[in-house]
């Protein structure tokens, strides 16, 4: 992906996409609210939550990587790094 696709990265959309994965109301997704302890999400569910991302965004994790993927900024951030690494 370009740095047009890094820039176009939105964290609302990321949000909803978040939210529909883990089977939430988006508002319970906030910024920093942790996806296993505030929100209830399993290990099986947390590994969906990354294969979402990699499906949608064209990019991959390393195994490190997915344990890091906990809160919405968590996500945004890996997201973003990983687009830009594309670039």
């Amino acid at each position: 992906m370009s740095i047009d696709a890094v820039a176009r990265l939105d964290r609302e959309e990321l949000r909803t996409l978040l939210a529909e994965t883990i089977d939430t109301d988006a508002s319970e997704v906030g910024d920093d609210t942790d996806f296993v302890e505030a929100l209830g999400v399993d290990s099986l569910m947390a590994l969906e939550v990354v294969v979402v991302l990699e499906r949608t965004y064209g990019i991959k994790f390393a195994e490190e990587e997915m344990r890091s993927v906990r809160t919405l900024n968590s996500a945004f951030d890996e997201v973003r790094r990983k687009l830009g690494e594309r670039s």
